[in-house]
């Protein structure tokens, strides 16, 4: 008996063993391990994207997302015939600078993630991309243009679109020289965008020899603009310049009106969303803004990539999806002739950085892109709208190159 017990616990010992070893007929442990090219997963490439997902800012952020994900998911196959999946990681930053730089921060630990379009708020995207520098993860972004975002010469920092040291004299040009405007009151929310947007608007308005009636600052959340709007109606100005975001501007329109405020009234980029009309109701109808993007509807290509985009997300794009696109698109590329260049490998987050930087001529769905040495498209433009009912987008009236 005892012999017998001990040939079966031996047997039990032998057949747990073979169990755990993992290896049916004596294979080796790799095997256990899927690669590209032995009928297994393949490796994975992740490009972040971070906007503002939630709060006052959410309209142009989810857009941001989305012309995002819609360029990725028109890459995909392209990228499944190279050996590699394409992964979306949206994150939301609030359009707050701490939250920013606290998913930057996930976003350097997470190495399959190679590069991040965004962010919407240049407030956000100045401390947001000192992490990407220190990760040598690439940042594009479709919306950011304060001065500083591309000023300190990161190499891993980028923009397709127009600086507010060029659309903020742009806006104060057409103000002067075709509004005729003489007396200018300026309101401006302190963040990096609304007070840079403001200050290039004002010192271009004054050159042209305007008199700034007024410079007057709010903060982003207020909902009461009284105060500030009651100083305006003193100064009794000829036109009204706001540099701030859209949450804010529907509001500062709306009272205004309801003050009898008649003067034109005119924002910059941020106000270039269906959200400015929502919040301002019929009261937008005559407001002017800047943009850097463009009516892509106004082109054969570009209507019927918006026609493609309203199918795939039940709504029409909003003024940074197809610039969100163009800086995935403009990722992707790079990625791409860097895996072909390595001879099929996964290239490295500093090759991807470097490739992404040496873009030259890349034909985008809402613009051409080449970028300079610090990171800016020489390809950018401004453009100036005119609501001319209360329906996005306005109407564009001029259009303004460098």
């Amino acid at each position: 008996m005892r012999k017998k017990a001990l040939i079966w616990v031996s047997t039990v010992v032998l057949l747990i063993m073979t169990g755990c070893s993992g290896n049916n007929g004596g294979g080796n442990s790799e095997s256990a391990s899927p690669s590209a090219g032995s009928g297994g997963a393949k490796p994975v490439i992740k490009i972040a994207t971070q906007s503002p997902l939630s709060g006052g800012s959410s309209v142009q952020g989810e857009a941001i997302k989305l012309g995002a994900q819609m360029s990725l998911e028109d890459h995909k196959k392209e990228f499944e015939d190279l050996g590699f999946e394409l992964q979306l990681v949206p994150y939301d930053d609030q359009g707050d600078a701490k939250k920013g730089v606290a998913n930057a921060e996930n976003v350097g630990a997470d190495q399959e993630i190679l590069a991040v379009v965004g962010h919407m708020n240049s407030g956000v995207a100045i401390p947001s991309s000192v992490v990407y520098e220190k990760y040598n993860v690439a940042m594009v972004s479709p919306s950011n243009t304060a001065t500083e975002v591309t000023d300190r010469n990161l190499k891993a920092v980028n923009r397709i679109v127009a600086r507010d040291d060029f659309q903020g004299p742009a806006a104060a040009e057409y103000a002067v020289k075709t509004v005729e405007a003489k007396n200018i009151f300026v309101i401006q929310d302190k963040t990096a965008y609304g007070q840079g947007l403001a200050e290039a608007f004002r010192d271009k308005a004054e050159e042209l020899g305007a008199t700034i009636a007024g410079y007057e600052g709010i903060t982003v959340g207020e909902k009461d603009f009284n105060g500030v709007l009651n100083i305006a109606l003193s100064k009794k100005p000829d036109f009204i310049f706001f540099g701030g975001l859209y949450a804010e501007g529907g509001l500062i329109i709306k009272q205004a009106r309801d003050k009898g405020i008649t003067a034109p009234i005119m924002g910059g980029d941020a106000w270039d969303s269906a959200g400015l009309v929502d919040i301002a109701g019929d009261k937008v109808k005559d407001a002017l803004y800047s943009s850097i993007a463009t009516d892509i509807t106004k082109t054969e290509d570009g209507k019927a990539w918006a026609d493609q985009y309203n199918m795939k997300f039940g709504k029409a794009p909003d003024g940074y999806s197809a610039y969100a696109y163009d800086c995935m698109s403009v990722i992707l590329s790079a990625i791409k002739k860097e895996i072909e260049a390595g001879g099929g490998k996964l290239p490295t987050r500093d090759k991807v950085r470097d490739a992404v930087r040496s873009t030259k001529d890349f034909q985008g769905v809402a613009t051409k892109v080449t970028f300079d040495s610090k990171g800016d498209n020489d390809y950018a433009k401004v453009f100036i709208y005119k609501f001319e009912s209360a329906s996005y987008p306005g109407s564009m009236i001029s259009e303004v190159s460098k």
